[in-house]
């Protein structure tokens, strides 16, 4: 790695204790000890400026260490206030600490609707009653079901009293889901509203920030010039994602081509857009003669125009990054300074998290800025890997550097994330430069110009061609063979080590040292390990999960790698992907059969309602039971209630016996609560997956 004089990169070594400040605090909330916190950062700080104006009295100049830890603890410190300080959920005043009748908030998002169902986040500003209100604060996830008779015209900014009927936001419910709640967490978002139309009324439009609600404005009039201009809808929604930011059009199946193929860097606005945009100013600007006053028109209509750029798109956290670093640059080689590109990378963080501690958790956040470190470290020794002396096979060898070099510190963090690889993601990221190029500064000048007949339809033409090509290509490349690996799932100390072993292979390959290699060896070793294991745990591990479903019926049972799903669910349905896909893909499941008619294997059958897993049984009770009784109770390890059946605990005691009750999302809530109530007088374990976690039984 380059190697850097610690005098170059002040920001970049004091960034790190600040960053282990706030990962501690996000991880193990300590809002109880803030106060504490607070106290010892003063005294650190005190102690700070002591030593610093006794320097030449003290002989400090001998312990120059002391400096900087006392540097490094303050700035662990200051991460950890940090974020307890933006939790607002600690604040005495946040509106679920109350218990107000009624709420009154701002919109702060794009009001999305989508399967009639209109989705915002709004910020409360007072709560209470009828007869008296008082200040409040916190964010709150608002779901309104609209009425299709009516229409329902809500923008950002509006400002709205709604009923307080909120809810904590829950967790995930099955193995390996999406934790919705903690997303929502680091965005100081832990409550959220289901409301019908009519509970929502607008006290007042167009009350946000002025310049926010300009700039939304003209992004949705940008987004609807291309909807007029273009037929396709698909191409619309894609140029609209990747000119403004706007992903609200863009379909699964079009986001899931670029995600699979390494591309989906090209729908979300950062470096490359900025850069693009930067260059296209400059083009503009190069007819201004040199001279300091055209230098400072040049600085400040730059950094203007990118900023309003992002403005545009939202200020999403990989465009701060961009616009910021951007910045400094120019600003830095307009007068003439020195520019370390990793301090400008470490600088715009600290201001960035300064600003937002939560930018930490933002995936976005994390894959931008590691992208970025990984090109300044490790793109300038694998461009020295091979030259060319044709040009253009320079340029496409500088561009596979750059995809190698963000590939190569990005893997981890991808495979923890979405548990992919894209196998063709040179290929793909080398094909898409000239049709991104054409989509950015096509679309942008279709969009700046007024509508000129030929011109406006030449480049609507233009981007619609572009677009619909590189979307079919990359189609292609993702259901290519071996396209990608995918149900890729590692724990955290296999991420570690997998950095371990990036980080020690570049080493070597860099300072040909022995001892990297060695390094990098024993880490291969240890992921090995550690994957064998899990290998053989799972291969010899059998279980039952009954998954908490809201209207569905769900059981997996597994053995090994083989298992058989019972379900109502397709594999296209939202809930099947959202609580079900999960846990097949992190069991690695590679031969699954869905249960329809009775069956008989070594391990299991199935005969009508009864099912035989091991040495478990199941009895799947519906509303064919109602009313029969039987002569001898039957012995039922799992009594799974489904379809809705009229019964009660009474009529089930009296003709089975049973270890546990469960009953799933196809039952109607009056029938849950009944069977809750009935179970809680009997001190009877019942468990309804509409509202807890799944269960799961697994084998000795």
């Amino acid at each position: 790695m380059i190697a850097f004089h610690k005098g170059e990169i002040p920001f970049a070594l004091l960034l790190l204790p600040f960053l282990a400040g706030l990962g501690l605090s996000v991880m193990y909330p300590c809002a109880a000890y803030l106060t504490g916190l607070e106290l010892a950062l003063g005294i650190l700080l005190l102690a700070f400026v002591s030593l610093n104006l006794g320097y030449q009295k003290l002989n400090l100049h001998r312990v120059k260490w002391i400096g900087g830890l006392l540097a490094g603890a303050m700035l662990l410190l200051t991460g950890m206030v940090a974020v307890e300080c933006n939790r607002e959920i600690n604040s005495a005043e946040h509106f679920s600490k109350q218990k107000p009748a009624y709420l009154i908030g701002r919109i702060t998002t794009e009001p999305k609707l989508n399967a009639g169902i209109l989705r915002f986040v709004t910020r409360i500003e007072q709560g209470g009653d009828t007869g008296k209100l008082q200040l409040m604060k916190g964010n709150l996830m608002v779901s309104v079901k609209v009425d299709t008779a009516r229409q329902m015209n809500l923008s950002y900014g509006d400002r709205l009293i709604i009923p307080a009927n909120f809810n904590p936001v829950e967790g995930p419910l099955n193995p390996a889901e999406f934790n919705y709640k903690a997303f929502l967490a680091h965005q100081n978002i832990y409550q959220q509203a289901f409301l019908i139309q009519y509970q929502v009324k607008v006290l007042e439009h167009d009350a946000g920030n002025p310049v926010v609600a300009y700039a939304l404005k003209l992004r949705l009039n940008l987004v609807n010039k291309l909807r007029s201009a273009i037929r396709d809808t698909d191409v619309v929604a894609v140029a609209s994602t990747i000119i403004l930011g706007y992903r609200a059009d863009l379909r699964k199946e079009v986001q899931e081509a670029y995600a699979k193929t390494g591309t989906m860097h090209l729908l979300s606005v950062a470096g490359m857009h900025v850069g693009l945009i930067y260059l296209m100013i400059t083009f503009l600007l190069s007819f201004l003669p040199h001279g300091k006053r055209s230098k400072l028109i040049k600085i400040v209509v730059s950094i203007g125009l990118i900023w309003f750029y992002a403005l545009i798109t939202g200020f999403s956290a990989p465009v701060c990054r961009a616009v910021v670093m951007l910045t400094m640059v120019i600003i830095g080689f307009s007068f003439n300074r020195h520019i370390n590109r990793l301090n400008v990378l470490a600088v715009s963080a600290f201001l960035l998290l300064l600003y937002n501690p939560f930018y930490i958790c933002d995936a976005g956040f994390q894959l931008s800025y590691m992208a970025v470190f990984g090109i300044i470290i490790i793109q300038p020794y694998i461009y020295k890997w091979a030259y060319f002396k044709n040009h253009i096979a320079r340029e496409v060898w500088l561009v596979v550097s750059v995809s190698l070099a963000a590939q190569i510190i990005l893997f981890p963090i991808g495979a923890l994330y979405f548990h992919d690889f894209p196998v063709y993601f040179l290929a793909s990221n080398v094909f898409i430069i000239l049709p991104s190029m054409i989509v950015m500064y096509a679309g942008i000048v279709f969009l700046a110009l007024p509508h000129i007949p030929i011109l406006s339809g030449s480049l609507a033409w233009l981007l619609e061609k572009t677009i619909s090509i590189m979307t079919k290509t990359l189609s292609i490349m993702e259901h290519a063979p071996f396209g990608s690996i995918s149900k890729i799932w590692i724990n955290g100390f296999e991420f570690v080590l997998a950095y371990a072993i990036t980080i020690g292979i570049l080493c070597f390959l860099i300072q040909r040292n022995k001892q990297w290699l060695k390094f990098s060896l024993v880490a291969i070793l240890l992921v090995s390990i550690s994957f064998s294991l899990k290998a053989y745990r799972s291969m010899n591990t059998s279980s039952i999960t009954f998954f908490s479903l809201r209207k569905n019926t769900g059981i997996l049972f597994r053995n090994g790698g083989d298992g058989l799903l019972l379900t109502d669910l397709s594999e296209k349905e939202k809930a099947y992907q959202y609580s079900v896909q999960p846990d097949l893909d992190s069991c690695r499941i590679s031969n699954l059969k869905y249960l329809g008619k009775d069956t008989s294997t070594v391990n299991f059958s199935k005969q009508g309602h009864l099912i035989r897993f091991k040495d478990q049984t199941i009895l799947l009770l519906d509303q064919s039971f109602e009313g029969k009784t039987f002569s001898d109770r039957l012995n039922i390890d799992y009594l799974y209630i489904t379809g809705d059946p009229h019964i009660n605990l009474p009529f089930l005691k009296q003709n089975f016996n049973f270890k546990q009750l469960i009953a799933d999302g196809t039952n109607s809530t009056r029938l849950l609560k009944q069977l809750e109530q009935e179970a809680r007088l009997s001190n009877f374990t019942f468990v309804n997956l509409k509202r807890n976690k799944s269960v799961i039984w697994v084998s000795n």
